[in-house]
């Protein structure tokens, strides 16, 4: 069995039919057009690697291209945002472009139109022009206006242009039709007066246009081929098409397709609502750490590498759904596990004094920086008489089933030496202040000794208090209480921020940290992953809490999600299913109906299940029924599993299995089977 390459999604198959319809390759370019009135967003992210992943796949040109067409909400401050986070992810554009750039064009083929009868200048309020529009289910009337003759319209269009007319008392509107079951093919809007400086033109103009009118013209002054936006646009395909369809052209028409877009639970996509949450000062800016923004993730401890693995596991899809930030955590947990260098620090401290340690002894212990990462090297770590632990790491008494420190028993320092609990300090109110302990001065970790080979069932983090150096630690929360917080029709989203979602934390950390800088990634052992923070200083070390090794949130749901999540998430050897193809089989069942991010850990599941699986059980599901589609796949998934084990051939009944999979309508089950290559 071979591993063949990724099918198609359909954006690719568009392009590929293209291709082979008269397209050549350097037809091919494609754009992100982000409108500056704003901070892009992880749900931008989709829209930016699905441009530039086409670019990079078919070595064509992407332009970066700025919707300014709205100088009310509009600055350069956006531009700027927006250009170092396509630079972060890692994309580089073939031009910078602005619908701007355009404004005379424009303006030129609007006259046009003008002239041909294709548009008009319309006088009337926009509430009246609303009410006249109708419904979807009740056509729209034309206004006293729509026949205004051709000399008038341009008379008041120039006269617009120029200054002449206050804002809201014209519009140009398209002539199109007002009887289009389309609502937006009914004479909609091309331009409006605004009296506004724009960023980039100043005051040259006081008339602007609307996006509609904008976009697909500007996808033809820069001949764009193939225009790729979200859902939500589909149904001004048709616009699209009109307005390209209105003009003289002299080559290729771009092509406008729709992906479903990324939304993320616990969060809120629309800019409107997270420049709120700034204006109101829920949080501290657009690059808070707790905002979905691309800047804000950066801030908090994101990598370009797992975003674009996010974005690639959501995949492209025509259909509209809610990814959990779970996912979101997993990428980045994924990525920081084989990048980030391991240190200690300690977050909510008890002094720990180890009574058989010589006093005013010092010595330098050797921590690996990543076990993941091949020739990553070693830094060193301080150990005196006097260190700090967590609190949480010690309990006076504890049953069997606690395996940190407590009196009596034994635990490992990390990198260094086993320590026994031997007896406590406590104030006045009986609160433990000092914890006293011996060490076994033989067992110093990689030492080799007889002693340091000893098996404890603890291991502590700790930090030397003489050489500690003081932290700021800011751990993160869900903004919101709500899985989806802007969906209640009778209660504004801003009920459910979570008034917990920022603690700040005074802490400890080795004195390697001191020279942290801004873009470097680190594990606190035990504790999660942090990155240094933009407000941090050498007098004042400030770290953000990017994502805890394991997922905290589960904790807060029910004990039967809980229980569910678990048996999902854990690869476990012992307990594993006596019967691995019913297990298969009842994974199958509900696979189909599970979200993206859950088939992906059944996917999983299936396949460790797989490595348990003889061909003789298998076999007896290749004649599943067609109706049962999950089962097959999860067939064909495990098969694969199968397959892929050395001297093992495929069949010729289960060749005929997969040759099935591959002519049936669910193209879930196609994917899997294509991945299962035969000669």
């Amino acid at each position: 069995m071979h591993l063949e390459h990724k099918s198609l999604n359909f954006l690719e198959q568009v392009i590929e039919e293209d291709l082979k319809n008269g397209y050549s390759k350097d037809d091919l370019r494609f754009r992100f057009p982000p409108e500056p009135n704003g901070y892009l967003h992880i749900g931008h992210t989709k829209a930016i690697g699905i441009s530039f992943g086409l670019g990079e796949k078919y070595n064509a040109p992407v332009n970066l291209r700025f919707d300014d067409t709205n100088p009310a909400k509009e600055e350069q401050e956006y531009v700027d945002a927006i250009k170092e986070d396509v630079s972060w992810l890692g994309y580089q554009w073939d031009k910078e472009c602005y619908s701007s750039d355009y404004f005379q064009q424009l303006y030129n083929w609007a006259v046009e139109l003008i002239k041909k009868g294709k548009a008009y200048v319309d006088s009337q309020s926009s509430e009246v022009i609303a009410k006249q529009k109708g419904t979807p289910i009740e056509p729209g009337v034309a206004g006293p206006y729509r026949n205004r003759s051709v000399e008038e319209n341009l008379r008041l269009f120039q006269e617009m242009k120029d200054g002449k007319h206050e804002e809201g008392t014209h519009i140009l509107r398209a002539k199109i039709d007002m009887t289009s079951p389309n609502m937006l093919m009914r004479d909609p809007m091309m331009y409006r007066i605004m009296f506004k400086s724009h960023h980039r033109t100043g005051t040259n103009w006081c008339i602007y246009p609307m996006y509609d009118w904008t976009h697909g013209e500007s996808d033809y002054i820069e001949k764009v081929s193939h225009s790729l936006c979200s859902l939500e646009f589909k149904p001004h395909r048709e616009l699209y098409e009109w307005f390209l369809n209105q003009i003289d052209t002299k080559y290729l028409l771009p092509k406008q397709r729709e992906f479903a877009r990324l939304n993320l639970n616990y969060t809120v996509m629309s800019k409107r609502k997270l420049l709120q949450l700034v204006s109101d000062g829920i949080v501290s800016g657009w690059d808070d750490p707790r905002m979905p923004t691309i800047s804000g993730l950066r801030r908090r401890g994101y990598t370009p590498a797992s975003i674009k693995n996010f974005v690639e596991t959501v995949g492209v899809a025509k259909r509209e759904n809610i990814i959990e930030l779970s996912l979101l955590e997993f990428c980045i947990r994924e990525d920081l596990n084989k990048i980030a260098t391991r240190v200690m620090g300690v977050l909510n401290p008890i002094k720990l004094v180890i009574t058989n340690y010589p006093e005013g002894k010092e010595e330098i212990l050797q921590m690996e920086n990543n076990p993941e990462k091949t020739n990553s090297g070693t830094h060193a770590v301080p150990l005196s008489r006097e260190i700090y632990i967590e609190k949480e790491d010690f309990k006076e008494e504890a049953n069997n089933k606690f395996f940190r420190l407590t009196l009596g028993k034994e635990v490992r320092l990390k990198s260094a030496y086993i320590i026994k609990g031997e007896s406590v300090i406590k104030d006045t109110k009986g609160n433990i202040t000092e914890i006293r302990c011996t060490y076994d001065p033989k067992s110093k970790s990689g030492s080799g000794t007889e002693a340091s080979l000893r098996k404890v069932k603890g291991t502590l983090h700790w930090v030397s208090i003489k050489h500690a150096i003081p932290a700021e630690i800011r751990v993160y929360d869900r903004l919101f209480t709500d899985e989806a917080p802007d969906s209640h029709k009778d209660r504004d989203f801003m009920e459910f921020v979570n008034p917990n979602s920022l603690k700040t934390v005074q802490a400890f950390v080795e004195p390697y940290l001191q020279n942290s800088k801004i873009g470097e990634y680190f594990q606190f052992q035990r504790l999660g992953y942090f990155t240094l923070d933009t407000d941090a200083t050498i007098e004042n070390l400030v770290f953000n809490k990017t994502v805890g090794l394991k997922d905290s949130w589960a904790k807060q749901k029910s004990k039967a999600q809980q229980n569910s999540q678990s048996k999902q998430l854990n690869n476990q050897g012992k307990g594993q299913a006596k019967n691995p193809i019913g297990e298969i089989q009842k994974l199958g069942k509900k696979y189909t109906n599970l979200p993206l991010e859950k088939q992906q850990l059944a996917k999983l599941k299936i396949q460790e299940l797989a490595k348990e699986t003889t061909y003789e059980d298998l076999a007896s599901l290749f004649g599943t029924a067609k109706k049962k589609v999950g089962t097959r796949i999860a067939v064909v998934i495990a098969y694969g599993i199968y397959l892929s084990k050395p001297t093992v051939t495929i069949t010729e009944e289960g060749k005929q299995f997969i040759n099935e999979a591959l002519e049936d309508a669910n193209k879930l089950l196609v994917s899997e089977a294509k991945t299962l290559h035969f000669e």
